[in-house]
This record gives structure tokens, sequence and C-alpha cells, in this order.
């Protein structure tokens, strides 16, 4: 069938995806056809799943934040001295939590094999019985257990949350809900010494301060692994909080995104799809992009206290002077990943975040007073978690399919959860006050950040090119874009376009 010059059927942006959040389906010609959604539901579907799956997921993630983090704040309360192990033991309590994170981040493509309530559950329960039993231990080698079976728990949740957002929502939905499930981190870093020290400075008769630690922030995740069964939707047009209606409107969004219904999605990868993401080279920047990100992004929450301390505050003024920058983070992450939703910019925003974050360690290595080195502080903080809220919705905005979405997540976690066994290493207590070491490498990487961050989207200029050339010889076929354009546009159908 030939098209008129008077169609204009040609893919512009507001055509393959409307910045309001539905399809122009007016503006193809299908307000009459069986895919067309009403805006008025398709809005009131996507506020309802907003109420419940963003939440949840964010909820999660924080009390994991939390359960892996609570060590330090043990140590503190006299851990080592009542089991009796060094310092040396007490560094591997640490390492062997990412030893067993990078080895099973393949288990985020577990997401789309099992129905997401019973993956969910079962991670949660395993990280939230393995943190309260740590509460139980009685040498280094129980708390070593515990710790790895935490660490393979949480790396089968956390690092597949945005692989789960994608279907739920949209491409160009996505980043802002993941910028709020990741802003989980930053948020429980803000309040997360407060807590363990309101925990910890009671004297209970029977029990350790540190075991009551351990139980009362661990047997939270038991409990809402229960609350995961009931609550966490498998997908969107079986989710028991919409109407009939909205179940339909959620199917034909499904069928928009990928050419099936969402509840078909899950099931066995497509291997074939999975390594062809693997021969491309934008599945391989953004992880190296994650690693950079993570070398700064392990060793603030872990060292700051200390940084602060070292610049003449007391201890207790350290802890309350660290949530300010985390704070602060928290709101950078919803604001940039919103705005790069609405204009399709990620890469110019993880450029600027990722020098914004630079020039927060340069002001930390190179100066000397107090205020200047704490402003820097925030600059670091402001930067690195927003950057990283932006690189892991970009991975799966411009993955072609379900599968390469899946194989480009699971390598971006993979090798960027590497980058935490460098910088956890860069801050000796030998370097105190000015860490130069730790500082210059941190700079270094979140510069090296931004410099990937412009060859990827330098490369997906280019494709997009490409692709525009391949939608003009569909239009010379005679073949009718209007429809091509209503089904499958994320699996690389016709008006596919990269996020920039």
């Amino acid at each position: 069938m030939s098209i008129s010059q008077g169609d204009d059927p040609k893919p512009t942006l507001d055509r393959q995806e409307d910045t309001a959040g539905s399809y122009d389906e007016k503006t193809l010609g299908l307000e009459h056809d069986g895919l067309y959604i009403d805006p008025v539901v398709e809005k009131r579907v996507r506020r309802k799943i907003d109420r419940v799956l963003v939440p949840l997921v964010m909820g999660l993630y924080l009390v994991s934040f939390l359960d892996r983090s609570n060590i330090g704040n043990a140590e503190t309360a006299g851990m080592s001295e009542d089991l009796g192990f060094d310092d040396p033991h007490y560094q591997w309590l640490l390492t062997i939590f990412y030893i067993p994170y990078i080895v099973f981040e393949w288990a985020a493509l577990m997401w789309k094999a099992v129905p997401p309530h019973i993956w969910a559950t079962c991670c949660i329960l395993v990280w939230g019985l393995a943190s309260t039993l740590q509460a139980a231990a009685f040498n280094w080698a129980g708390l070593m257990a515990c710790r790895f079976f935490l660490a393979m728990a949480e790396a089968g949740y956390g690092p597949g949350i945005p692989y789960l957002l994608s279907f739920f929502y949209k491409r160009h939905e996505l980043g802002f809900r993941c910028g709020i499930f990741l802003s989980a981190a930053p948020l429980a870093t803000t309040f997360a010494g407060a807590l363990a020290y309101g925990i910890t400075s009671g004297h209970p008769a029977h029990i350790a301060n540190w075991r009551l630690l351990f139980i009362v922030e661990g047997v939270p995740s038991v409990l809402l692994a229960f609350v995961a069964y009931y609550c966490m939707p498998d997908s969107a047009d079986t989710a028991s909080f919409l109407t009939e209606e909205e179940k339909r409107v959620a199917k034909l969004r499904a069928i928009q995104q990928t050419g099936s219904e969402g509840a078909k999605r899950i099931g066995r990868p497509n291997f074939k799809d999975m390594f062809m993401a693997l021969k491309d080279i934008k599945t391989w920047i953004p992880p190296l992009m994650y690693f950079s990100c993570n070398v700064s992004f392990s060793s603030l929450p872990v060292f700051l206290p200390t940084i602060l301390q070292k610049m003449g505050f007391t201890a207790i003024n350290a802890q309350g002077l660290s949530a300010p920058p985390y704070f602060l983070s928290f709101i950078v992450c919803i604001v940039t990943t919103w705005i790069a939703d609405k204009t399709r910019q990620r890469g110019l925003m993880i450029i600027g975040l990722s020098l914004v974050a630079g020039v927060g360690y340069i002001l930390l290595l190179a100066c000397k007073s107090v205020a200047v080195r704490y402003f820097g502080v925030f600059l670091a903080a402001a930067g690195v978690f927003p950057a990283i809220s932006n690189i892991l919705p970009w991975t799966v905005n411009n993955q072609g399919n379900d599968s390469k979405r899946g194989a480009g997540i699971a390598l971006l976690n993979i090798v960027g959860q590497c980058g935490p066994l460098l910088g956890t290493r860069m801050f000796p207590a030998g370097d105190a006050p000015y860490y130069i070491m730790g500082m210059g490498v941190c700079a270094g990487f979140m510069f090296f950040n931004a410099l990937l961050a412009l060859v990827l989207r330098t490369y997906l200029v280019w494709e997009n090119k490409r692709f525009e050339k391949n939608d003009e010889a569909v239009r010379q076929a005679g073949t009718d874009p209007r429809i091509l354009g209503s089904v499958a546009l994320e699996n690389e159908g016709y008006g596919f376009r990269n996020f920039l």
C-alpha cells in the first residue's frame, strides 16, 4: 500500500512516544484501531502501578541496604571484641560480601524466568534470615557464612529491579521510577547511623548491643518477604489492584512495547538475543561506567564519617554532618532522572553529574579549608549517586527486547560491582587526613565516566541515523508504517530510537 505525502508517517519523536506518556494514536490514525489506548485511562493505570510497585521495590531496597551496611555499626558496638577476632578478620567480613554479590549478578535474569512475586519472596526471605542469624553467630566463621548468603540473596534482588520495572513502564517512563528506587541508597545512608546509634546505645541485660542491632534490622526483612509475596505484581495486566478495563489497557501497553502481553513476557529468556546483545558495543560501555561510579559510590558511605572526623569534627558531629550530603543526593537522584526522561538526554545528564562529582573530589584532594572540603563532599555525593541512577535505566532504555535488556543489566552489574573491590581499599588510615590517593582515584574515575558517557552518546547518535535509514527503506517499500509504529516499538521496531 502506498503512502501519500499528506499522511506524513515519518516517525518523529512525538509520534514514537509522546512525552506525556502515551502514543499519539490519533495522529497515527489508530483511534478506531484495536490498539488504541484512552490517555486518561492509561494515566490512571500508570499512577496505580506507581502507588503499589514503586514504593514496594524502594522500601525493600532500603531495608536491604540497611542489612548489608550495619556490619560497621555492629563492629562499633563491640562485635569483634565479643567474638575474639582482629581487624584483618573484620576486613574479610566486608570483602566476602562482594564476592557472591558479583558471582550471582546473573540472577537479575530470574525476574523474567520466574514469576516476580515468587522470586522477590525467595530473595528477601533468604537475606532477612541471613541478616537476623548474624545475631546468633558465636564465631567469625558463622558471620562469614551469614554474610555470604546475605550477599547472594541481595544480588538476586536489587541489581535486577530496573529490568523488572521495564516490564511495567515504557522507555520514557522508566528512568524516573528507577531514580526513585535507587534513591533509597542515599536515603538509607542519611539515617542509618542515627538508627544504629539508637538501637545500640542502650544496655540490655541479656543480649549484646550488636546482636540486638542485627535482630531489629533483620526481622523486618523476614516479615516483608510475605508482604512481597502478596503485593508484588507479576505483570501489569494481571495486577489485582487494576480493574478489568485497566488490565486491558495494561495489556495493550505491553503489546505496544514488545508485541506480546505482559504476562507472556515472563518465561525462558531468548539466549540467541542475549548473545547478540553481548556483541553490541553499547552493551559494554555502561558496565565500564558503572564500575567507575562504583569505585566512588562504595567508598564514600564507608569513609565519609572518618574523613569528616579528620577535618576536626567529633565522632558524633561527623555522623551528623554526613547526613545532609546524602539527603541532597536523594533529591538530585529523583530530579535528574525525571528531567532525563522528559528530555531523553540521559547521556548529557550523566556527563554533567560526573563532572560535578569529579570537581568535588578535586576540592577534597587539593583544599585545606574545612568549609571548602565539606562543600566538596556535597558535590561528590550529589554527583556520584545520581549518575548511577541514570546509568542503569540508560542501559535498559537502549536494548532491543526483554532478553537483550536482561543480558545488558546482568553484564552491567557483573562488571560494575567489581568497582567496590577497588574503592574500599583506597582510603588507608595512613593517608589521613587528606586521603590524597583515594580522592585522586575517585576524581579520575568520575572524569573517566564523563568521557565514557560522551563516547556512548556519540555512538548512539550514529546508530539513530542508521535506524532512520532503515525506516526510510520501509516507507519506500510501500509498507504502512503507521501500523508498524504502534506494535513492538521497544523491540527495535519501526520508529525505535536510542535515548541519548
